[in-house]
């Protein structure tokens, strides 16, 4: 019987020092291909245990980045930023090391407590106002984070002047020359031991004070505050537990911080889907010590680790779907927003639901519609040619009320409040106004799978070409499109998407776990979404030789 859902239990946690030692004592080796620097859909990632996240690769990623930086003329401040995962602080404490070596002006938390993803972003991107995109004396950042992974993982993701995620072209080079490095034993690495830094010498930057006081330009805090919404905010053990504090004291709204706790083992935490910890606000197993509250509160919201994720859990209907979520939000936004751009696009990710294409026709707004990955909403976003990007995962942004950026990356906090606002504004909760829209749009039956896969399936999952589909038909309706390439830009989409007229399936590798993901959704109903994914798996099997 499956633990999911079910509370941790002490074999289910992590031996924190055991996962901090392998950082230090386990030494990677280049010539192994699960060992090396992989930057995926946000950074490099792994596990101290497995020699694929210890002290040599972020000596070396460091190393590089700052290679990097100087050759695309970067040489303002780098902002660096950590989340609660047990190996970010030493990883945090390394990268230091590096950055002061090569004479870079780091500039890190003011109260050197953690921060999340979207405060980072916004950091950047608040320095950089007004700098042209030439100008030297620009800042970039790194966060030290591998999101919503297991406690034993770590991150390491570079933002560049962008604010946001870095591109393949800089994620590429940044992984080609660290993994350089370490075939060369460091010997390239400029380093000075953190013994002998004058901490006080480092730069500082309030993180939490700077993105909760800007709040106000960009949600109807003071709509949410006179309508007197009773909001639970669960950090899920994250870097955003300190910053809902603020948020409630600074705007004084009634909002309960639901657990403030922050434990490297995470055991407080339900199991996800394959008993695992995971702090995944998407997921109905990870959030069920939430769901069970929903009574509790007019609204409840979670983030992941880093806190470019959420999840909006309402007493009418539980967790919501992302999907269904984000959907809302749009017709909401573009609404509520009448100094937005005419012309500004919606955003999506093309395994993002069906929905948010009838939304944006409905509004008459252009659909941009782009590969997995939210690298591909920044350049819309920092000009104001898209409006609002989101990806199915539980992870988007949006402009200003003004029109103007707010951040480049994924900002969990900022959708966990305007959940507030479409409550406070409209009177009803967001899985009210979803079920709207279904009335007028028709239900979506929509589902994401993730199943094991080995490194050698994952790449040959990544290789699958329209022409690999010889199938005329899906869930017994002709088949209308075979993508590999995104139609909003026509990037590769590293899988395959197959639909028709009411339903499709997407297949990709994941870019951070050892799993593939299956993505299927149906306009008519759950008997034919189980229907349609069956014949996806066949598909998939066939591809990976199973």
């Amino acid at each position: 019987m499956s633990r999911a859902g079910t509370p941790a239990v002490e074999s289910d946690l992590i031996d924190i020092d055991e996962v901090i030692n392998a950082y230090y004592d386990l030494k990677p080796d280049a010539d192994v291909p699960a060992q090396r620097v992989v930057f995926g859909t946000s950074g490099h990632r792994g596990s101290s245990l497995n020699r694929s996240f210890n002290e040599n690769h972020i000596l070396a990623t460091t190393q590089a980045i700052v290679d990097y930086r100087t050759g695309q003329g970067i040489a303002g401040p780098l902002f660096l930023g950590r989340d609660t995962h047990g190996l970010s602080r030493p990883a945090e404490r390394t990268a230091i090391e590096v950055l002061v070596a090569n004479g870079v002006d780091v500039r890190i938390d003011a109260r050197d407590a953690w921060v999340p993803t979207p405060a980072l972003s916004h950091a950047i991107l608040t320095f950089n106002k007004g700098r042209d995109a030439a100008d030297p004396a620009r800042a970039d950042g790194i966060v030290v984070t591998p999101s919503h992974n297991p406690p034993a993982d770590g991150g390491f993701k570079y933002n560049p002047p962008s604010g946001g995620p870095a591109d393949t072209d800089a994620t590429s080079w940044i992984a080609d020359r660290a993994n350089a490095l370490i075939a060369g034993g460091l010997e390239e690495v400029k380093r000075t031991r953190l013994a002998d830094i004058d901490t006080d010498t480092l730069g500082r930057y309030d993180f939490r004070q700077e993105y909760v006081a800007d709040l106000a330009s960009i949600i109807d805090i003071e709509a949410i505050r006179k309508a007197g919404i009773r909001i639970g905010a669960d950090p899920l053990g994250g870097a955003s537990v300190e910053y809902w504090a603020l948020i409630a004291e600074m705007y004084e709204l009634d909002l309960t911080v639901v657990n403030p706790e922050v434990d490297p083992t995470w055991r407080f935490m339900t199991l996800d889907w394959d008993e695992k910890i995971r702090m995944d606000p998407s997921s109905p197993s990870a959030m069920a010590a939430l769901v069970a509250k929903r009574d509790e509160y007019d609204l409840l919201t979670g983030n992941d680790a880093d806190a470019d994720r959420h999840g909006i859990v309402t007493p009418d209907a539980g967790l919501m779907n992302p999907n269904h979520y984000l959907a809302v939000a749009i017709d909401y936004l573009f609404a509520h927003r009448p100094e937005w751009p005419k012309d500004a696009a919606v955003g999506k990710t093309l395994v993002s639901s069906m929905i948010i294409d009838k939304v944006a026709g409905s509004l008459g707004r252009r659909l941009l519609e782009v590969p997995v990955g939210f690298k591909w909403f920044v350049p819309g976003l920092l000009d104001g040619s898209v409006a609002f990007g989101g990806e199915e995962s539980a992870g988007a942004s949006f402009l200003r009320k003004d029109g103007s950026v707010w951040t480049t990356d994924k900002d969990g906090i900022l959708l966990c409040l305007l959940a507030s606002e479409i409550l406070a504004v409209t009177g009803k909760t967001p899985s009210q106004r979803y079920a709207e829209l279904t009335e007028e749009f028709g239900a979506s039956a929509y589902q994401r799978v993730d199943a094991p896969a080995t490194k050698e399936q994952k790449a040959a999952l990544a290789r699958l070409a329209p022409e690999d589909v010889t199938a005329t038909t899906l869930a017994d309706e002709e088949i209308t499109a075979k993508l590999s390439h995104a139609p909003g830009n026509g990037a590769a989409i590293g899988g395959l998407k197959v639909q028709t007229e009411h339903a499709w399936f997407a297949a990709r590798p994941s870019g951070t776990e050892d799993v593939y993901k299956l993505y299927a959704e149906s306009l008519l109903g759950e008997d034919h979404l189980h229907q349609v994914q069956d014949e996806a798996r066949r598909v998939v099997d066939a591809a990976l030789g199973a």
